[in-house]
């Protein structure tokens, strides 16, 4: 059964899941716990509460604009309903996150898709009032041959990979409000990253031309810098989500891709583009583990060890269990426990690590998992089956104690 490491205002301790009325006089226990650190917050003297950040690829995207949020719409309905929705939806309402970064789901900047996982959510008993969901580089044409087949108008001819703007996205929600001073980098050119990694024909020559080149972004989504206005203070939240280091060609511009957006991070916290903030979380749909299967892992293992960060290696039984079943452990070099996507040994890629909750290294980490119980036990309320209904990916979690207590608090590295 998953324990909750979870607390408020109380020494750390594991908790079991409660039952539906519990799990209701808990909310409105936080709900109560919220009002009171803004009356602290008033008072000058605000207390440390642990909150829960996640991230979930919840691998939620239809053929076309609007059949998401016609799926989700009719979720209520039981001739309808989709068990796979009902799955994440089950799964992020026993989690219970404070703040979570959902991938792989389609995404429209009206924000109607946004509100209609949040109705799921609140129906279930899980209130995220709070959404960030602009428009992203998935599926916006570029007009131009991008992926060099010769053809233009493919979702790889898109900035980001999608037959329309917003296919497998990401959408942030809160618990708390979002603060206006956002940034987003969705539209920074890819040459633009300092040692920007451009891909090339074997024989020379940008890949596909130039002029591909100068157009491409570097997002296939986008990478925010979002505050989450916490009565505590605001505490950024980086989140970016990449494209995956395979289906392409020798000239490997996913790969080359998909470590600059994770390199990305690098160079935001070295200052490239400014101060980093002293405190943040960073939300990461890598789509790269530091050791196994395809990509350059050793931007992901560069990343982990920034001094910046804090890597509290979220791990679970379920993970272990399905790299021993599969057969994996022996050819993957990492820990199994710490996978968060089940993918098939053959033909591959194997069980892999890829999506990451970091926080500053000036945070304390109460706790973090991923869930993905063992076969023969379950999460809270939701069976491993049906953990495995809702996507390839698991959601992962991390606690930490905000604002830091006295005294743990700590300046920002030097790079």
């Amino acid at each position: 059964m998953f324990r909750d490491a979870r607390h408020r205002h109380a020494p750390h301790r594991a908790e079991g899941h409660a039952t539906a009325p519990r799990r209701a006089a808990q909310r409105r226990c936080r709900r109560g716990v919220a009002a009171g650190l803004i009356w602290l917050a008033l008072a000058g003297a605000v207390a440390s509460e642990t909150l829960r950040f996640a991230i979930f690829n919840v691998q939620l995207s239809r053929r076309g604009p609007g059949l998401l949020l016609r799926d989700l719409l009719r979720q209520n309905d039981p001739k309808h309903a989709d068990p796979q929705i009902g799955a994440v939806i089950a799964i992020i309402a026993e989690a219970a996150p404070d703040v979570l970064l959902l991938t792989g789901i389609d995404s429209d900047p009206q924000g109607h898709t946004a509100r209609a996982v949040q109705a799921l959510l609140k129906h279930a008993g899980h209130d995220l009032p709070h959404a960030f969901a602009p428009a992203q580089n998935a599926g916006l044409p570029t007009g131009h041959d991008m992926d060099g087949d010769g053809r233009t108008g493919g979702p790889r001819d898109a900035q980001g990979y999608g037959a329309f703007r917003g296919a497998g996205a990401m959408t942030l929600l809160s618990r708390f409000p979002i603060g206006t001073d956002t940034r987003d980098f969705a539209s920074l050119l890819w040459a633009e990253l300092p040692g920007a990694t451009l891909p090339a024909h074997p024989g020379g020559g940008a890949f596909p031309d130039a002029r591909a080149l100068a157009l491409q972004r570097l997002s296939s989504t986008a990478h925010w810098v979002v505050p989450v206005m916490t009565p505590a203070g605001a505490l950024p939240v980086l989140a970016y989500y990449a494209t995956p280091p395979v289906f392409d060609g020798p000239e490997d511009r996913n790969g080359l891709r998909n470590a600059d957006e994770t390199r990305f991070w690098t160079a935001f916290l070295n200052g490239s583009y400014g101060p980093a903030p002293p405190n943040f979380i960073l939300l990461g749909g890598a789509n790269l583990d530091p050791v196994d299967g395809e990509g350059r892992h050793r931007v992901m293992r560069d990343l982990l060890a920034h001094p910046a960060l804090n890597d509290p290696r979220p791990a679970s039984a379920g993970g272990a269990a399905a790299g021993a079943a599969e057969g994996s452990a022996p050819k993957q070099r990492g820990p199994p426990a710490l996978d968060t996507a089940d993918w098939p040994d053959n033909p591959g890629p194997g069980n892999l690590r890829v999506d990451y909750v970091l926080p500053s290294a000036g945070l304390k980490v109460a706790g973090a998992g991923v869930v993905w119980p063992a076969p023969d036990d379950g999460f809270g309320t939701v069976s491993a089956k049906r953990v495995g209904l809702a996507s390839t990916h698991r959601l992962v979690w991390v606690d930490i104690e905000w604002p830091p207590p006295a005294g743990d608090s700590q300046e920002r590295p030097p790079p």
